[in-house]
C-alpha cells in the first residue's frame, strides 16, 4: 500500500475566497475550509481579525477589503499563535496588534518551531513565505478581556479569554451590536478540528459552554462556512463539541485498556470518518489530534512542542 501524503503537502488546489457581509461594517471572508479571517469597520477604522499566513497572503484579503472600505487598519486581533494565523501580519500596518497573555507566552515558548512545523505542514499556504519577517509580536495583551470601543454608533468589540481549547490562550471576538462572533479556532464548520495542540477536556466542556452562551446570531469559526441563526450557530458549537467527544471516548477507551497509540488513532479514525471524514483536513489532522490526546490521558497537560521532525515521526508511526 502506498504511503499517504504527508499532512496537507498534496493539496495544491487553489480555494476560492468568499466575502460575507454580516451585518453594517462586519466582513467575514472563507476559503473552502481554508483558515477564515475577518472585519469590522470603527467610525474612522478597521478592526482586522485574524492574519493569514504570510503578508503576500494577507494583501490578497486586504484587497478584498479594499472593496468595502479604505479606512486603515487600527487593530489587528490574533484569537491565537498558530503560524497560519499570525505570520502574515506586516501586511495590515496595523498600529496595535492584540493577543492575550498567554497566546503572547506560547509564541515565546514555540513560536520558531509552529512556525517551520506549519509551512512544513500546509505548504500551499505558505505564499511567498521568503517575505515574512519575523514572529508576530502583540502590541497589547491582556489576560481575561480588552474592549475596542468602535465610535459612533457600530458598537464595540469584546475580546474574551473564554477558556482553555484549541490552544492554552484562544481568544472570542464578540461585536454587541450585530451579534456576531469570531470563535477562532474553537469551533469549525464542516471543517475538521486540529487539536495537537489542545485542551480537549476543557474544550469539550465549559469552553464550548462558554461560546455557546453567547447566543450569536452569526459564528464565524476558524474554518468552514459562517452560521447564521442561533439554531445554526448552536449546531457549529455541538458538531465541534461532538468531534471533541468522539476523540475522547474513542482514545480513552484504549488507553484504559492499556492499548497501543496506534491502536487509538484507528479507533478513532473509524469511529469518526463516517460523519466528519470527508470534512477538509481530516486525515492531515487525526495524527497529531490523537498524539495530543494520549499524552493528556497519560497526564502531560501542557502540550508538547511539534517540531518539524516530531511531525514526520508521528506520521510514520499512525498514518503510515
Amino acid at each position: 500500500m502506498m504511503a499517504k501524503p504527508f499532512a496537507s503537502a498534496a493539496d495544491t488546489d487553489i480555494k476560492t475566497d468568499t466575502l460575507e457581509t454580516l451585518g453594517e461594517g462586519v466582513y467575514a471572508l472563507t476559503a473552502e475550509g481554508d483558515p477564515n479571517v475577518g472585519a469590522v469597520e470603527g467610525e474612522d477604522f478597521v478592526v482586522a481579525i485574524e492574519s493569514r499566513a504570510t503578508p503576500a497572503a494577507s494583501r490578497e484579503w486586504l484587497k478584498i477589503l479594499r472593496e468595502q472600505t479604505d479606512k486603515p487598519v487600527r487593530y489587528l486581533v490574533l484569537t491565537h499563535y498558530h503560524a497560519v494565523r499570525v505570520l502574515g501580519a506586516s501586511a495590515f500596518d496595523a498600529v496595535d496588534i492584540l493577543m492575550s497573555e498567554a497566546s503572547r507566552d506560547l509564541v515565546a515558548e514555540r513560536g520558531e518551531q509552529d512556525w517551520k512545523s506549519e509551512f512544513g505542514r500546509m505548504p500551499r499556504l505558505a505564499k511567498n513565505a521568503e517575505e515574512v519577517p519575523g514572529l508576530t509580536w502583540p502590541t497589547i495583551t491582556f489576560k481575561d478581556s480588552y474592549d475596542i470601543d468602535l465610535g459612533g454608533d457600530r458598537g464595540r468589540l469584546e475580546l474574551r479569554f473564554v477558556g482553555r481549547g484549541h490552544t492554552g490562550g484562544d481568544v472570542a471576538v464578540w461585536h454587541d451590536k450585530t451579534r456576531t462572533l469570531f470563535a477562532g479556532d474553537l469551533v469549525e464548520s464542516k471543517a475538521a478540528l486540529y487539536t495537537g495542540d489542545a485542551y480537549h477536556f476543557d474544550w469539550a466542556g465549559k469552553t464550548l459552554d462558554n461560546v455557546k452562551a453567547y447566543r450569536a446570531d452569526n459564528l464565524v469559526g476558524g474554518r468552514g462556512a459562517v452560521s447564521r441563526g442561533v439554531a445554526e450557530t448552536d449546531a457549529a458549537v455541538e458538531q465541534t463539541r461532538k468531534f471533541l467527544n468522539g476523540m475522547i471516548e474513542n482514545v480513552g477507551r484504549v488507553h484504559k485498556a492499556g492499548g497501543t497509540l496506534r491502536a487509538a488513532f484507528e479507533a478513532t479514525r473509524d469511529a469518526l470518518a463516517p460523519e466528519f471524514g470527508a470534512w477538509p483536513i481530516f486525515e492531515h489532522c487525526l495524527p497529531f489530534d490523537v498524539q495530543r490526546l494520549w499524552d493528556e490521558f497519560d497526564g502531560i497537560e501542557h502540550p508538547r512542542i511539534w517540531t518539524a521532525e516530531r511531525d514526520r515521526e508521528v506520521w510514520a508511526k499512525l498514518q503510515d
